[in-house]
């Protein structure tokens, strides 16, 4: 990820600018990418994907708590047949009966977190990220109000906890590592925080929001 601004804290409010300015309520154009990389090398492995990926959907929930935004994450319950004990966004795929991403994020939070959508301001969507294992993923952020407990369910999720959006957006605290994509190997970006290592597919998801909010209006 190429820097779009020095590197360092970002003010609150400008935060809460930033969000409601750059992000829309209908799906971004374009192609959708493999999670932790580029369009480029998105559009070169994307034959690793099935034809035909499962559509699903996150909640990219943001926490405003007033003198700063944190985003809220999960840690998958240990006994889970897939992803287990990984760092994630709560979600799911979609269901027959969900209007579309929105409906089953909303959906999704609520049945792992207890997290009840009239406390889920929709700011917009994500570019939809590709997963390999057969998903086409459409993160939706949204701006939460935790005035009452979550009430997390066990078998899904073991924990939630809480990251400073400022602290995902400034570059310092990103870390470079390598990742067998194929017969390849490509440099993607970590987000180490509080003996924790954010991965994958939802620090993939993290590096586009922070694309979006600093990258300059002609290269969003």
């Amino acid at each position: 990820m190429s820097e779009t601004r020095p590197a360092g804290p970002i003010g609150v409010v400008e935060l809460r600018a930033l969000l409601r300015a750059r992000l829309s309520p209908v799906a971004p154009p374009g192609e959708p990418r493999l999670a932790g990389l580029s369009p480029e090398l998105s559009r070169r492995y994307r034959h690793l994907v099935p034809e035909n990926p499962t559509p699903a959907a996150v909640l990219v929930p943001i926490v405003d708590r007033g003198a700063e935004l944190h985003v809220l994450l999960t840690e998958r319950a240990p006994g889970l047949r897939l992803h287990a004990g990984q760092i994630s966004f709560p979600g799911g795929r979609l269901e027959p009966l969900d209007f579309g991403p929105v409906e089953a994020a909303l959906r999704e939070t609520q049945e792992e977190i207890g997290l009840a959508p009239a406390r889920v301001e929709v700011l917009g969507l994500l570019p939809d990220h590709l997963i390999i294992s057969g998903y086409r993923v459409t993160p939706v952020v949204g701006l939460v109000t935790l005035d009452a407990p979550l009430a997390l369910d066990p078998s899904e999720v073991a924990r939630v906890f809480e990251i400073p959006l400022a602290f995902v957006l400034d570059t310092r605290n990103l870390r470079l590592r390598e990742r067998p994509i194929g017969t390849d190997v490509v440099e993607v970006y970590d987000i180490p925080y509080a003996g924790r290592n954010i991965w994958g597919a939802t620090a993939g998801m993290l590096m586009t929001l922070s694309q979006l909010l600093l990258a300059p209006p002609d290269e969003r």
